[in-house]
């Protein structure tokens, strides 16, 4: 069993992108980089999030590394699709990282430390490949801010069965809300946090179909083999939570809403 909760499927790797583009502006908007400028993306992907760095901050020389071949693969053709420069792309694990202590000027991490059982290891082994003065900027979710309408027992079961099944893996996916003391305790200086909210209903339709359907529900779905193995449902009970959960994205009640964290902070000096 992979201790990455979501898997590595095809549908898997088509959530990740269909989430990054309809989360780009809120949670890329303020991250700019200048070119020629080192930027570490640690824990890449699919290349779902290279993509919009890359778009955001042209010209940087960006490194984008990742335990899993296979992602990395689908990483390079996303990138070779949007027909600029390719970053380097690496297999490597954030715990053994293959460089010079102050290489980088920036560290870019996104839905990475939720799968970590020790992040703040993560983030000090990044804090050292960090040139002093350099940023961190580091995005999470939290499961456990989301609310939604219609509100019912059996929704709540799948997306419990979530959290529990990440966290019996060794991750966090609450660790949203952790990110300020994380950084600190990791020896960052400054962390400044910025929660970012989304909400979908049936008149944001873009929304509610790339968020609540695409990247919500599809990452419920993703963990039903997970869930059942792990005793944490049975099949009849996790049919009526998913049945329950589409209604969040149904007109024209639905209504889903969740919070990112984004958290930037600096090396000392």
């Amino acid at each position: 069993m992979s201790t990455y909760v979501h898997g590595y499927s095809g549908p898997e790797t088509q959530r990740l992108r269909d989430q990054s583009l309809i989360l780009s502006e809120l949670l890329h908007h303020d991250t700019r980089y200048r070119p020629g400028e080192r930027v570490l993306e640690a824990g890449c992907g699919v290349g779902a999030q290279s993509v919009h760095l890359l778009a955001g901050s042209p010209g940087i020389s960006l490194t984008s590394l990742d335990l899993s071949l296979d992602s990395l693969r689908h990483a390079q053709a996303a990138l070779h699709n949007t027909g600029g420069p390719l970053p380097g792309l690496l297999q490597a694990d954030l715990f053994h990282l293959p460089f010079h202590v102050e290489t980088f000027d920036h560290v870019f991490v996104c839905f990475v430390l939720e799968h970590l059982p020790d992040p703040v290891g993560a983030l000090q082994n990044l804090k050292s490949v960090l040139k002093p003065g350099g940023t961190i900027t580091v995005i999470e979710g939290d499961h456990g801010s989301c609310f939604f309408h219609p509100r019912s027992e059996e929704a709540w079961h799948v997306w419990n069965c979530l959290i529990e099944a990440q966290a019996r893996l060794g991750g966090d996916s609450l660790i949203g809300r952790r990110l300020y003391p994380l950084m600190a305790e990791a020896g960052f200086a400054g962390p400044q946090v910025s929660p970012r909210f989304v909400y979908a209903d049936a008149g944001r339709p873009q929304w509610v179909e790339y968020f609540t359907v695409k990247t919500i529900i599809a990452m419920v779905e993703g963990v039903r083999e997970q869930a059942l193995a792990m005793g944490l449902t049975d099949s009849a009970r996790w049919e009526r939570g998913i049945q329950a959960l589409w209604q969040t994205a149904t007109p024209p009640e639905g209504v889903f809403c969740y919070t990112f964290f984004k958290g930037v902070a600096r090396k000392p000096l």
